[in-house]
């Protein structure tokens, strides 16, 4: 895959780039980079689209401030926009996952004139995620670790990664997130995302909220999600004022990217590859 370096603002990006053709961004969340889509990457280039996804801010090799503030939903944003004015490119059909589906559902309620179509994998709209109940703030119990600097990130790496590894159910792609993580300033550049954004001392009774988006969009979820429940998904469509559909994939946790991954690749495609409005 060809990547390269951009200078957005004060950071530098690693960014891959493929094929040609209607665009496609892609943005992952923690704690992952660029390297999440690879299964997908080809199969979209080989439908036709050129597809760009960053290591966004934090991750990969890309720029890792280290204070929390740099990591609000505002300025992460802000990276995506930046990207796409960058590489002269109005509009893109999106592909978003964990916080870079935060992001993603960021850009289709702030920003829908520069998004086509958007597919939210895993996470949903931040105001059905807030209202979703009791259960889904129990399998967020790990958030309020993530909220300790410091004691989070020797928490989370003593005896060789345990805490991680058990709460990322040591998943396939372990090896290739505790190196990555194992860099100077990493582990608490990815956690940031969670203090800019979830910190219990600022939540307000309202919530996350995000206004309505009017893009059309494809919620995905899969039913071996460990930290996220069904119902929050579900649910979006009542965010949506474009078209909406909603998918259920079977026997993928929650990198159902790398679980389903040819199966993925083909709602990807297929979904993208629709004229807007067409069901």
């Amino acid at each position: 895959m060809g990547t390269r370096r951009m200078k957005l603002g004060q950071y530098n990006f690693e960014v891959t780039e493929e094929g040609a053709g209607e665009p496609v961004l892609l943005l992952h969340g923690f704690p992952d980079s660029a390297r999440l889509w690879r299964h997908q990457i080809p199969a979209l280039v080989a439908a036709g689209f050129r597809v760009i996804a960053p290591d966004q801010r934090g991750f990969g090799e890309s720029d890792k401030p280290q204070e929390v503030e740099a990591y609000a939903l505002r300025e992460v944003i802000g990276d995506a926009i930046a990207l796409l004015d960058a590489l002269g490119l109005e509009r893109v059909k999106l592909v978003s996952h964990d916080w870079g589906a935060a992001v993603g559902w960021g850009l289709a309620a702030f920003h829908p004139e520069r998004i086509v179509k958007h597919v939210a994998l895993s996470v949903g709209h931040l105001s059905a995620l807030w209202n979703a109940g009791l259960a889904q703030r129990r399998l967020a119990w790990y958030m309020l670790l993530f909220m300790r600097q410091g004691l989070a990130e020797d928490i989370l790496t003593r005896d060789d990664w345990l805490w991680f590894r058990d709460l990322f159910q040591h998943h396939s792609e372990m090896a290739t997130w505790i190196r990555d993580l194992s860099r100077p300033g990493a582990l608490s550049a990815g956690l940031n995302w969670y203090r800019a954004n979830v910190d219990v001392e600022t939540w307000k009774p309202e919530g996350w909220v995000l206004p309505r988006t009017p893009v059309p969009t494809l919620g995905v979820w899969s039913s071996g999600d460990a930290y996220l429940t069904e119902v929050q998904m579900a649910t979006s469509g009542q965010y949506v004022d474009g078209p909406w559909q909603y998918l259920r994939v079977e026997g993928a946790s929650h990198w159902l990217t790398l679980d389903r991954p040819a199966h993925l690749a083909r709602v990807l495609v297929d979904y993208l590859s629709q004229p807007v409005g067409e069901r």
